[in-house]
């Protein structure tokens, strides 16, 4: 998860790191002890870690919870940020952070990358008329769900899905947390009870959400295998070539410390050892800034996008003028 952090650093996001049950007591007192010792972190302070830890299962309604708390904790923390995104530890990004924050400068603030077509598993298991009870919701330790009798297929709403890897807006994340609207409510009630919530939840809400229906980008901006693919797989280096071309931001699952890490270190973020990748924001690019070598930072407001930034740039561009002329992903996609 350190490696994961230093690997996406910029003073101008806000961090949370979430560990669950399944850690150790040790793992969760060293992550503290490391960003406490970080002289770049400390600096800057916008490095979280959520003090207590609870089972997550993430088949069931707990993952969903583990992420509407993780946004509600940011919101609490420091509402100054754009972009809700969430990682897991096996997630990798494919640009540094000038790239990516030079490609969202130019976004509508209220776009929502939700990809509803690369993970058309979430229909065909079948899965979603089926009660699932979610233990880890009342257990202290990580618990698999059990599965109850079949129920009917709700007509007060209608139900779409895709993949689990989301970017929401702020302002959506709002209308979820903060709910003036009862529709954000009345599913997370629903989605307590169905097998894996996150490829279905935030799809479902902002579909049958007039104000925000309008505002999706069917694009995830993730190199993931996993929906490709009936058996979860681990990427390697015989992928290197592939993930590295595409116009991913990030790509997962990822095995801690695989060599295809190294490979993605050094050709494309060209970070070093235990550093954090060069930015425009660093007047020590390359130094090892936990040891206190140094101390003065470059405007963290301004950013130098290289090849990848202006070709994410420029790509986004073009997906948000073709939505404009599209029929919303609402109304292309339908449930089961």
């Amino acid at each position: 998860m350190v490696r994961l952090l230093k690997a996406i650093y910029h003073p101008r996001n806000q961090y949370l790191l979430q560990l669950d049950s399944g850690s150790s007591d040790y793992e969760r007192e060293n992550l503290g002890f490391l960003i406490e010792s970080e002289t770049v972190l400390q600096t800057f302070g916008n490095v979280n870690v959520e003090g207590k830890s609870y089972a997550v299962n993430k088949m069931g309604s707990s993952a969903l919870a583990a992420t509407l708390h993780a946004a509600a904790l940011l919101l609490k923390i420091n509402s100054d940020w754009d972009w809700f995104i969430p990682l897991s530890a096996s997630s990798y990004p494919l640009m540094n952070q000038d790239d990516l924050l030079h490609a969202f400068t130019f976004l509508p603030r209220d776009l929502n990358f939700i990809d509803y077509i690369s993970n058309p598993g979430w229909k065909q298991r079948g899965e979603i008329n089926r009660i699932v009870v979610d233990p880890n919701l009342y257990y202290k330790s990580n618990t698999p769900i059990n599965y109850d009798v079949e129920t009917r297929k709700p007509d007060a709403f209608e139900i779409f899905g895709g993949s689990p890897w989301v970017i929401l807006s702020r302002s959506f994340m709002e209308f979820c947390i903060y709910g003036w609207d009862n529709i954000p409510r009345k599913l997370l009630m629903y989605f307590t009870n169905v097998a894996y919530p996150l490829e279905t939840y935030f799809h479902t809400v902002i579909c049958n959400s007039f104000e925000f229906q309008n505002t999706t980008l069917s694009n995830d901006l993730r190199y993931d295998i996993i929906p490709k693919s009936p058996k979860p797989k681990i990427l390697n280096t015989s992928k290197y070539g592939e993930i590295v071309a595409g116009e991913s931001v990030f790509a997962q699952p990822i095995q801690e410390d695989d060599p295809l890490l190294n490979m993605i270190d050094e050709d494309v973020l060209h970070r070093m050892p235990d550093n954090f990748v060069p930015g425009s924001w660093s007047s020590c690019q390359g130094i090892n800034q936990g040891e206190d070598l140094c101390y003065r930072w470059a405007d963290i407001d301004t950013v130098k996008p290289g090849s990848k930034g202006i070709k994410l740039a420029s790509l986004l561009t073009k997906l948000v003028e073709e939505r404009r002329h599209n029929p919303s992903q609402c109304h292309q996609q339908r449930g089961p």
